[in-house]
């Protein structure tokens, strides 16, 4: 708080995430103790108040948005009599097959969307132009209006990776179980929530089944927002199943109650865009792709190194992966840049299929050298010149290499499984740590070891902290590292040698010896993260540093790591 009130914001930013990652990792049950469960809720309490978008801003791993729905649904503005008066007008020429109408309601959204919310609703406009044919086209194949493509507007802004406060997911913000019954799975590698086509189909099977149920496309979004059982319980209450009566009567949640009246205003504004000022807004348009079906896993970076893209415009095409790699059971069509299918075929033959997840290509640019080739990748110059069956050491500009490297042996970079950032997520009434875990694609286990919780309630719990998932884990290099151990032998290790990219380098069972170690403290680490990092513990760690309590980014660290 001292560095924030002194304008230091970066230092104090970093001061909040220290704190949170020392209670979040220590080992301890932060609701067995009074003292601790204050202390976190109070330091959560002023990163929220102070820092609303989060500590770490510049995370570039994090790449999941706010679903747009949950700002716009929790206020009600008020009407202009003007803008009322003209939507009115417009109602009357606006061809729709949903119903539209106007109420205060309604020009209270679109009073919004025109001014302190028209960057939002521009936004999504814009993005409409990346996947409207292809809603409008779905929806009309399953018999339900093709104007509800503004319901996936009005609720992630046609964002794929966005993610309510709740943990509903993709264009149609669908929550895991909901989406599972429509027949979008996940597991850690894939979410088909957050697949545009996949998802598109189960939505509209799923509005369907809603009109069919209460026969009125009103009641029919409602029950899209808050279930059908808020709905149908609120019509059997009241007697009425209209959904303005219900409005009326207030026995909807107030979410719920907005829900329509934002759908109805953006419906009505993108489909007379002239009136409203946004025939200048610059359309995103469809990417193109080709699809090809593989059956054994590969890594992203491979990928976008055989084709000559990026992992990043990879991710874009592919945006139900959860992670850099596609799932390691099981079949997966994957999206490639159009005109590239053929090109990634012959070049991912060169790779044994059992090491797409790890060997990598690489392109000779002017300065490279096998040794410094070898330093970069975490293998040997010998491994590279025997995979290429070179000669000699020279290397030919814009050659295209292989490049074979052991399982494990990525950058930490390469294989985080989540991201360094904190998402705080506000308990709701009925939740559990395995009904959370599953809403944000993370496992129960490390929900429970975030938040010191033992069990599946949540009872007493305000918030909970967790990180979203973004690269292969830990524990699928460790699998691949025990696969894989006669094939790629274990390089010899020296006591000034880097630390390992992650424990799949500890896993392979040699004789135990004692490395000394030097360590640079990274933004995020912590005493115990390290200390499990490298096999040891934390008394240890701070016997072997002058009884070290507090560490911070670029610190060096005496480590005495078993191997």
């Amino acid at each position: 708080m001292a560095n924030h009130e002194a304008g230091k914001v970066e230092e104090a930013k970093q001061n909040f995430d220290n704190a949170l990652n020392a209670l979040l990792s220590s080992s301890l049950d932060i609701r067995s103790d009074e003292r601790l469960e204050k202390e976190f809720d109070r330091v959560v309490a002023g990163v929220n108040e102070l820092y609303p978008g989060g500590t770490n801003d510049s995370e570039a791993e994090q790449k999941s948005e706010p679903a747009p729905i949950d700002e716009t649904n929790g206020i009600t503005p008020a009407p202009d009599a003007g803008v009322k008066a003209k939507a009115q007008a417009e109602i009357r020429s606006t061809h729709s097959d949903l119903p539209l109408m106007m109420t205060d309601q309604v020009a209270g959204y679109i009073t919004y969307f025109s001014g302190r919310g028209r960057g939002v609703f521009e936004r999504a406009f814009a993005r409409s132009g990346r996947y409207h044919d292809m809603i409008v086209s779905t929806l009309k194949q399953e018999g339900v209006p093709q104007d509800l493509v503004y319901l996936a507007q009005a609720e992630s802004g046609f964002h794929p990776l966005a993610v309510s406060r709740v943990g509903a997911r993709g264009i149609w913000q669908f929550m895991a179980s909901r989406g599972r019954g429509y027949g979008l799975y996940h597991n850690v590698w894939v979410d088909d929530r957050q697949d545009p086509e996949k998802s598109t189909r189960a939505a509209a099977r799923h509005l369907k089944d809603l009109y069919n149920q209460f026969g009125d496309w009103y009641l029919a979004m409602a029950a899209y927002n808050s279930g059908p059982g808020t709905v149908q319980a609120a019509v059997k209450r009241t007697g009425y199943a209209d959904f303005w009566e219900l409005y009326r009567r207030n026995v909807l949640p107030k979410e719920t109650r907005n829900y329509v009246p934002i759908i109805l205003a953006v419906t009505i504004m993108a489909k007379n865009p002239s009136q409203y000022g946004l025939e200048d807004v610059a359309m995103e348009h469809p990417t193109d792709y080709e699809a090809i079906t593989i059956n054994q896993p590969v890594d992203l970076r491979l990928v976008a190194e055989c084709v000559g893209s990026t992992s990043s415009e990879l991710q874009e095409l592919n945006p139900s992966l959860l992670r850099l790699s596609t799932p390691h059971e099981g079949k997966f069509e994957l999206h490639l840049p159009a005109g590239t299918k053929d090109q990634y075929e012959t070049t991912i033959a060169l790779i044994p299929a059992d090491m797409r997840l790890w060997w990598r290509y690489h392109t000779v640019h002017s300065g490279d050298t096998l040794a410094s080739l070898a330093r970069n990748y975490h293998t040997t110059a010998k491994s590279i010149s025997e995979a290429n069956h070179l000669e000699g050491t020279e290397l030919e500009a814009e050659a295209k290499l292989v490049i074979p490297v052991a399982p494990g042996k990525h950058p930490v970079s390469d294989t985080a499984t989540y991201a360094r950032r904190i998402t705080r997520y506000k308990v709701h009434a009925g939740d559990t740590v395995e009904t959370v875990a599953e809403n944000f694609g993370v496992s129960a286990q490390m929900l429970r070891r975030w938040n010191g919780i033992r069990g599946d309630s949540l009872r007493g719990r305000k918030v909970l902290a967790l990180h979203l998932p973004v690269s292969p884990s830990v524990h699928d290099a460790e699998i691949a590292s025990s696969r894989t151990k006669s094939k790629h032998p274990k390089a010899t290790e020296t006591a000034t040698t880097k630390p390992p990219a992650t424990k799949s380098a500890l896993l392979e069972p040699e004789p135990a010896q004692v490395a000394v170690v030097h360590h640079k403290v990274k933004s995020g680490e912590t005493l115990y993260s390290i200390a499990n990092a490298y096999r040891t513990t934390v008394a240890a760690l701070k016997r072997d540093n002058r009884n070290i309590a507090v560490i911070r980014p670029g610190m060096i660290l005496i480590v005495q790591s078993t191997r």
